[in-house]
């Protein structure tokens, strides 16, 4: 629910890291172009007047690369949930979708300080 609220996920992440026990992966698009707003929520999902809408992981406004390293620097071991919602696509079809997506997003983090590494290879 960050991204279409203009909030940074990643600042979030660092702030209240002793805080995070689940993550909800989710996506959302925002249509601001003047006319539309993030304040139309009477407006069904899906409906072209929306300033923003859920969609598919992957498919959306969200930095997931830049959210999984923050969260992977902070230790981060917990669950990632798909909550997913996209009135423009398939279910079944966006379901295996987005669990395709985060599967390839979720990396693992690195067992070395990158400056440390560099020094052992540079004295061999």
């Amino acid at each position: 629910h960050f991204a279409h609220q203009f909030l940074d996920s990643t600042a979030f992440v660092e702030e209240f890291a002793e805080r995070i026990y689940h993550v909800h992966i989710k996506d959302s698009r925002k249509r601001l172009d003047g006319r539309r707003s993030i304040l139309g929520g009477h407006l069904n999902f899906g409906e072209p007047e929306r300033g923003w809408d859920f969609v598919s992981p992957g498919h959306g406004d969200v930095d997931f690369e830049s959210l999984l390293r923050a969260l992977n620097r902070i230790g981060y071991a917990g669950p990632l949930s798909i909550e997913w919602e996209d009135a423009g696509m398939d279910r079944e079809w966006g379901a295996q979708d987005a669990l395709a997506f985060v599967r390839r997003s979720d990396f693992e983090p690195s067992g070395f300080v990158f400056d440390r590494a560099m020094q052992r290879s540079s004295q061999t």
